[in-house]
This record gives C-alpha cells, structure tokens and sequence, in this order.
C-alpha cells in the first residue's frame, strides 16, 4: 500500500484507494440494495493486514502489502508473491502472482511470467496473461498494450477496440481519452474518435465534464467536447460531488459546473470531494523530484468550512465513513469527526 499519493489532476483517482465495497465471502454480485461489508487496509509492525469500519483487526498483518477491497476481495503481496483474501481474512486465492490488481467489474489484473492477464474471483484465469500491459475494466472494457500499442478488450477477451493508440486512458462515462501528434482526444465504446485531438492535456470525464488544458491554462468540455467553462485556471481537477479543484496564481479553491468560484483558492493543494469532505493542504510544496510534500492536511466541507483541522502529514479522501491519514510514516484512520478509529501504527 503506497501512502504517497497525488491528490488532483490527472492522479486524483489514486486518492479513493482507501477502501472498496466487499463481500463476507464471494457468492455473485451482491443485490443492489444491500450493502456489502467494508474492510480497510492496516499497518502494524511493518506489515498490512485488514480492520473493519470499527478498527478492529479481521486479517492479520502479516503481507508485506495489501490493496483495497473490491468484489469482496483484497490483493495482497508476501515475499513477492500476489493473491487476494476475503472479508473473513481468509486467504481465498493463493499468493502465486507476480503482481495482482484489485477487482473491477468482476475481473483483475493479474501478471504471470512478465505477462498480464485477468482473472474472476474464484482466482480462474479468464484471459489469458498475454499481454505487455493492461487496466482495469470500466464501461464494460479495459485497455491493453501489446506491442507498444493500446487498443481494449472486453471481459471474454475479444479485442473490440484494435491496438492503435500510443497512449489512452481508461473509458469513464463512455468517453476514453487517447493520444496522437502530442495533442489529446477521446474515443467512444465503439473506438470512434468522437472529440478530436486537440486539448494538450485532458483527464476523465466526471459528472458530465472533463478538464482540459489549452495552452497553459485549464477549462472543461462537455461530451461532445464543447468548452463549458473557458480556459482560464492555471490547473484543474475533476468534479466529484458538484465540485472541482480548481487554481488560480498559487492557490486551489473549488468551482462549480458553471465555473464560478465557490471555495475561494487558499489552499496549497486540494483534493476530490467524497461523502461530503474534501482534504485540503496548507503549508506544502513541490519539490524538485515534482512531488508535493510539506505542509498539513485537513479535511473541509462543501461550503469551505474546515471541518477537521490541517494536521495530518499525508491523507486520503474518505470512503464508507473512514479516511486514511498518515502522520509521518504511522498509517491511520479518523471517522468524519476527525476521531482517530484506527491509531496511526506502522
């Protein structure tokens, strides 16, 4: 589990790894109403194990790491070696992989001999491990590398989309970014270009938008890649709950789906809104390697109050109630009141 993470941009997704929806034991998809239990990554004596949403240990720390649960499984790594273990902290897929990925829409990532495949949660392999690299599904496809090339499969394996890209994203709200001539685009399910290469940088479409960068200064695009809000921040995130990070000059604020600024920028990095909180930084800066170090983390809500106060050293977005924080190297968890239910440990 790397605590070190970027937290806007075109890494935020990395922010939501704290913890996943899982399942007691798998047995098929779970009815959409019932909500699944939650088990969070933990880090005692120098190695991961699992705790539930009250802090208490289900699987214990004995792997040198351990990933989100997905699909009611978590990876985990022992001396080199990947499987998963279920929410009774049973291992349920022996540790034999070289690498294994978190489950995505019934399938993960998997690499055997140099080579990555996929696999369902009995831990079968699927699709074959063929490939130089390969993504998680989302819509329904994931993209692949075979050659130098990206094109996507779908979850049979049948190549849908023929590698043809040097350079793509994973498909969100059925648009995935890909790029050609140093500028970027999007492509439907389909691989039709659907917005054509023109935007310098973009990241994925969420809640209807995409940020893109023209130039040196960011704005947004709808799906049909009209420019909603004008290139005119210095940087920009992606929108989660109504709002986006946005920075003007040296400061992160928030913005609307509009582009008014509701969050006045005051903050030296910001992150994504999850269930109604956001991590905010005050104090960081970049070093000369490009990674945001420094200053202390807090957590504010939608309307900029802060909530949980800049205190922490490194920090996750909420999920299922609980954030990941990390003062030094000692890894823990606050609920929304900022009560420690996981003491940092390392």
């Amino acid at each position: 589990m790397n605590k070190t993470v970027d937290v806007l941009g075109l890494c935020a997704v990395a922010l939501a790894v704290v913890a996943l929806a899982s399942a007691a034991a798998y047995a098929g998809e779970p009815d959409a109403d019932e909500e699944p239990p939650v088990l969070f990554p933990i880090l005692l004596g120098g190695k991961f194990g699992y705790m539930n949403q009250a802090g208490t240990i289900v699987a214990k720390p004995q792997y040198d790491d351990a990933m989100d649960f997905a699909g009611g499984l978590g990876a985990v790594e022992k001396d080199g070696r990947y499987g998963y273990v279920d929410a009774a902290g049973k291992v349920a897929i022996k540790l034999q992989f070289d690498y294994a990925g978190s489950f995505s829409e019934g399938l993960a990532v998997v690499e055997k001999d140099g080579r990555l495949g996929y696999i369902d949660p009995t831990g079968k392999i699927v699709i074959e491990p063929k490939y130089d690299d390969a993504w998680a599904f989302s819509d329904g496809l994931a993209a692949v590398e075979l050659d130098g090339a990206n094109g996507f499969i779908d979850p049979t394996g049948k190549m849908v989309i023929e590698p043809q890209f040097f350079g793509v994203a994973s498909f969100s709200e059925g648009l995935a970014c890909f790029m050609r001539d140093d500028k970027v685009g999007y492509i439907d399910l389909t691989g039709k270009t659907v917005i054509k290469p023109r935007f310098d940088a973009t990241e994925d479409f969420t809640e209807g938008l995409s940020a893109v960068m023209i130039g040196e200064k960011w704005g947004y695009i709808d799906p049909t890649g009209k420019i909603v809000i004008k290139p005119k921040f210095d940087n920009a995130g992606y929108f989660s709950e109504g709002l986006a990070g946005a920075k003007v000059g040296e400061k992160w604020g928030y913005i609307d789906p509009t582009g008014k600024m509701v969050i006045e920028p005051k903050f030296e990095y910001v992150a994504m809104f999850k269930e109604g909180l956001a991590p905010v930084n005050i104090g960081g800066s970049w070093n000369d390697e490009g990674r945001f170090v420094g200053g202390k983390w807090g957590y504010v809500d939608t309307t900029g109050k802060m909530v949980i106060e800049p205190q922490f050293d490194d920090v996750w977005v909420f999920s299922h109630g609980l954030a990941c924080v990390f003062i030094g190297s000692k890894m823990g968890y606050i609920d929304k009141t900022g009560k420690y239910v996981w003491e940092p440990t390392e």
